[in-house]
């Protein structure tokens, strides 16, 4: 008796003629969204709630077929989609994906390994120490640094600062806690009022409390001042706090300012700590620009680097990777590892001189993300990212150059990397207030457009315009239509 459909989903997984049937189907979808892609605004032009009201409020009783599910993608799901890897994206940081990250990520969910220990897969694990290998000769990172991959810098970032508390051994934190103890003093967390706020949740999900924040001030360039950072040191352990952490930041979210992390690096290695170790534990957050220490002119980056304990560096920010993928580095993994390692008996393994990544994370499972630098970096190679990385700074320059020249623009922070800070400076306005509500209006108009995506940020109570340069699909026509676009909807509030 001829099996039918409906008993096919009923019992086992998708036939192998179907999963190769739609298989092809899928990638050719995804290969015509990609080189079709500037057909689509790249911000969609619905209401909150649009999409959620278009799909059924109940599951399905029987299974539907793959071609119903294209279907609605077409038609329910992309009318919601922003865009990243359209090539007028350039908010944020842009994250776009690559060819072969792509196949990368269908060979990680085809696989569909769990590489929490050695055992349960010794190819996931030894991938991603070969990968960790690859970046660091890539950046010209000390190779000292132990490295693990995780999700986000929000987490990279988080474990850095646990293992900075890790580092007070003597405060016994991971035995005892902190809560209801009178015998430890309160811990200082130290980072420029431009760092990301995701160091201020990591401070918060460690129990550390928004108080324990100390933020120090930024030159005219938005960069850390070392001198007031040493003074707040000096301050707070005169008063009775215990520096615990101090956060650099090399490309900050706002402006791509660089923190001098070789000054800041000598001020924490003069401290000494109560536990008997030497040095304030120093973590950068190079999360976006660090990806540009692969070219051999912007390695002054990272100068002083060997004096910091932890680094992070996302290639999903700025190295073609799907989302997501965070490289963190220490030259402490046993801290690390005394912070977060915990085991049981059905996960023990017996290979001398494995690798368990679970011992060095709050994750027990972990996915195969080192497929995709490992795709990525050999089907570009080393030159071959450096170019891209190289023409989006170049790029960024450009961009620059004719803000800088144009009589109603402005240029609003240095331009270190491929990230532009600007705003509309008409001769005839010269209010504040005035100008925040063009640069808003301005903003507004560009994004409405569906033409061109751009973000902003605030710098000392200004309303200013970002664009970032990093796409992979971002050619010069695209940042030549950006001006134009930008020019004209300027030229239109005035009409």
């Amino acid at each position: 008796m001829k099996k039918s459909k409906s008993s096919i989903y009923n019992s086992g997984d998708m036939p192998a003629s179907e999963l190769k049937k739609y298989g092809y189907q899928f990638i050719d979808w995804i290969t015509s969204y990609l080189d079709e892609i500037e057909k689509y605004p790249v911000l969609p032009t619905i209401k909150p709630g649009d999409v959620k009201n278009n799909l059924p409020e109940n599951p399905p009783e029987k299974g539907e077929t793959l071609d119903n599910i294209l279907a609605d993608i077409d038609k329910k799901i992309m009318p919601g989609i922003t865009h990243w890897n359209h090539p007028d994206f350039m908010a944020y940081f842009n994250s776009t994906s690559s060819g072969p990250g792509i196949l990368a990520e269908l060979l990680t969910a085809g696989l569909n390994v769990n590489g929490m220990a050695w055992h349960t897969c010794p190819s996931a694990t030894e991938l991603e120490e070969a990968m960790i290998n690859w970046y660091k000769k890539m950046f010209n990172l000390p190779q000292n640094c132990w490295g693990i991959i995780y999700d986000t810098a929000s987490t990279s970032s988080l474990h850095g600062i646990a293992a900075a508390r890790e580092q007070l051994s003597h405060l016994k934190i991971r035995e005892k806690g902190m809560a209801g103890r009178n015998d430890i003093p309160q811990l200082r967390i130290y980072f420029s009022e431009q760092a990301h706020f995701s160091i201020d949740k990591s401070v918060i999900t460690l129990g550390l409390g928004l108080e324990s924040i100390r933020k120090i001030p930024v030159d005219e360039k938005f960069r850390m001042i070392p001198e007031k950072l040493k003074e707040a040191i000096k301050e707070d352990k005169s008063n009775g706090w215990l520096p615990c952490c101090v956060v650099a930041t090399v490309g900050t979210t706002s402006t791509t300012s660089v923190d001098n992390v070789d000054e800041i690096g000598k001020i924490c290695n003069e401290e000494n700590l109560p536990s008997g170790q030497a040095g304030i534990w120093l973590h950068v957050d190079a999360a976006y620009a660090g990806t540009a220490a692969i070219l051999p002119e912007m390695q002054w980056i990272f100068k002083g680097i060997e004096k910091a304990d932890s680094l992070v560096i996302n290639p999903h920010k700025w190295m073609f990777t799907p989302i997501d993928l965070s490289l963190f580095f220490t030259k402490k993994p046993d801290v690390l590892k005394r912070a977060f390692s915990l085991s049981a008996e059905y996960l023990k393994g017996y290979e001398e001189g494995a690798t368990d990544f679970m011992d060095y994370g709050i994750q027990l499972g972990r996915r195969f993300r080192s497929l995709k630098p490992w795709f990525i970096i050999r089907y570009f190679g080393v030159e071959g990212l450096q170019n891209r990385i190289r023409e989006h700074i170049r790029l960024a320059k450009d961009f620059a150059d004719w803000i800088e020249s144009h009589p109603d623009f402005e240029i609003m922070a240095p331009t270190p990397f491929s990230v532009v800070c600007f705003r509309a400076h008409p001769k005839n306005i010269n209010d504040v207030d005035e100008l925040n509500a063009l640069n808003e209006k301005l903003l507004d108009e560009i994004n409405k457009s569906g033409k061109l995506f751009l973000s902003h940020t605030k710098l000392n109570s200004k309303f200013v315009i970002r664009i970032a340069i990093s796409s992979i699909r971002t050619m010069e026509k695209n940042v030549k239509d950006a001006q134009h676009l930008i020019e004209q909807k300027l030229n239109g509030l005035f009409e």
